[in-house]
């Protein structure tokens, strides 16, 4: 295709070949997200091919996703293990995150926290502003928990987690609860499965509301964090995210601001 537009600028790169290098489509296929009127800089529409931008600073969307330019960036989703503890380098001599981010030279962190008998998602990145919103507790990203707990778990009882329980820091309710399975009759020793969706980040919050309502947790999994789902990812295993997923968790990010000190606060389930 041959580019007719005079050039804004001799500063900056072309818009379609930033697309390109960010993953997106190859250079002739980004031209033509550019031409369809598919791209948008700093929430402007461009149909340029011309255009040039700042990688640095713009920010770029295909369709209402947005798209990572800074190639330097990781995100990794990792299947905890039970048994490790949600930090890099553990003071005290346990299993901690390390092993699990040697694959990738870029020095990595957890977003948020899932205690030691917790097992499930975690992301880790290298993406410090990302890190901040996403673990930030007014940010409110939504979660996904499959917990087994002891006992027959009924209808009423689902009605009080999502109506909401008094624990000793304030009340809470689920966003969603939903009994998946019970097993065991109704005897002593019967288990049920609980899918439980909330957006708090409080500290051990699923542990704590299901032993509120006489149901304490057996095994706990985080299934979901925000667009990421944990799918059939091995445990202990860990894998980049797809272009996909990273512009999911990117276009949910955005918008949302927060500093480094006020994000301190992140959630340990």
């Amino acid at each position: 295709m041959t580019d007719l537009t005079p050039e804004r600028s001799t500063e900056g790169v072309r818009l379609q070949k930033v697309l390109s290098g960010a993953g997106v489509a190859s250079r002739r296929v980004a031209e033509n997200y550019i031409v369809d009127g598919r791209v948008r800089v700093n929430g402007e529409v461009v149909t340029e091919l011309g255009r040039r931008i700042d990688p640095e600073t713009d920010l770029v969307d295909v369709d209402g996703t947005a798209i990572q330019l800074d190639t330097s960036k990781r995100y990794v989703v990792l299947n905890k293990p039970t048994g490790v503890v949600s930090t890099m380098k553990d003071e005290h001599g346990r299993p901690d995150l390390r092993r699990f981010t040697q694959d990738w030279e870029e020095r990595l962190f957890n977003v948020g926290r899932l205690d030691a008998e917790t097992s499930g998602l975690l992301l880790l990145t290298n993406d410090g502003a990302l890190a901040h919103v996403l673990a930030h507790p007014s940010f409110g990203v939504t979660k996904v928990y499959i917990a087994k707990v002891r006992g027959k778990v009924t209808g009423q009882t689902v009605a009080t987690l999502t109506h909401g329980i008094e624990l000793e820091d304030g009340p809470i309710s689920a966003d969603r609860a939903r009994v998946i399975d019970v097993s065991g009759g109704d005897g002593d020793d019967a288990t049920s499965l609980v899918e439980l969706t909330l957006h708090s980040g409080r500290n051990r919050i699923v542990r704590r509301m299901m032993a509120e309502v006489g149901h304490p947790v057996i095994d706990l999994v985080r299934r979901q964090f925000g667009p990421l789902r944990l799918g059939s990812l091995p445990v202990g295993r860990a894998r980049e995210l797809t272009t996909v997923e990273q512009g999911a968790l990117l276009t949910l990010s955005r918008g949302h601001d927060t500093s480094a000190e006020e994000a301190q606060d992140q959630e340990t389930e």
